[in-house]
């Protein structure tokens, strides 16, 4: 155990912003976005506003990341004497790279890789990640830190409300939403990641307005007893509808640590601009 030396790997869909990632020496590995002129490593090669400003031209798809950038990183790391990695992945029911990455660490020999399903996405993956690097401070058992990690799963809740399906129809990410929505056209759903890791209709509200107050009434009515809460804001370039909704729950809730966070330009794809969601997840 005391020769272990143990880091953090996660993917660009986290939502973690520079600074964290700096500070507790998490590494990421990139989506991409392809596009008729190339593809574009997530959030390293183009940006959220880039994106929302091309949608109009092109969607693009979204894909794994390289597999050469995966072992690449392993292979730095390694280097670095890294002799394991906890790789904290987007959910397996949105992304192939779970799998992918699964398959590349049980072939890598040169540092022992964990990867944990987050069946998740976006801040409550990267709050995941987050909370398992300040683990190593206690240990650097990777078995411990996966266990972790699945609890911290278990115990969390990401939702959010869209202007429109339209970007995650075309995406493909649809989910089991659409079957909720019949031609309701101003029927808005409140989307989460279900327990199976796909996007699923949380609850129904009319108009944006009333989609937003049920939002606050489910995370409130989950976490009201918590005695510690992380929580996250994540929104599609309208930073001032997240300060609002961020200082709304802040009242309702005890906020131990607060985030207030652009989606990623991967995610943003599937979106769209005026996404506003809400990432809660309560610690021991």
């Amino acid at each position: 155990m005391q020769d272990m030396k143990t880091v953090i790997i996660t993917d660009s869909a986290c939502d973690l912003d520079d600074a964290f990632l700096a500070q507790y020496n998490i590494h990421f590995v990139s989506l991409r976005l392809v596009y008729r002129g190339g593809e574009l490593r997530d959030r390293v090669e183009i940006s959220q506003e880039k994106v929302f400003e091309m949608l109009s031209e092109e969607v693009p798809k979204t894909s794994l990341p390289l597999p050469e950038d995966v072992t690449a990183l392993y292979d730095r790391l390694a280097d670095e004497g890294y002799t394991h990695a906890v790789h904290i992945s987007i959910s397996s029911g949105l992304s192939g790279t779970y799998n992918m990455v699964r398959m590349l660490a049980e072939d890598y020999t040169r540092m022992r890789v964990h990867v944990v399903d987050t069946k998740s996405l976006s801040m409550q993956e990267g709050i995941i990640a987050l909370e398992c690097a300040r683990m190593l401070e206690k240990t650097q058992d990777p078995e411990k830190i996966v266990a972790y990690a699945e609890s911290l799963r278990d115990n969390s809740l990401g939702m959010f409300v869209i202007k429109t399906l339209e970007y995650l129809r075309k995406g493909g990410r649809i989910g089991l939403v659409e079957g909720v929505l019949g031609t309701m056209l101003h029927l808005k759903p409140i989307i989460f990641v279900n327990a199976d890791g796909i996007y699923e209709t949380l609850a129904k509200a009319r108009g944006h307005a009333n989609a937003l107050e049920t939002m606050i009434r489910e995370v409130t009515s989950r976490f009201q007893k918590a005695a510690r809460v992380k929580l996250a804001i994540v929104h599609g370039g309208v930073p001032a509808d997240g300060e609002k909704l961020m200082a709304r729950l802040k009242t309702l809730l005890s906020v131990e640590e607060s985030f207030l966070v652009p989606v990623s330009p991967v995610l943003g794809v599937h979106t769209g601009p005026g996404l506003l969601g809400i990432i809660a997840l309560s610690v021991s």
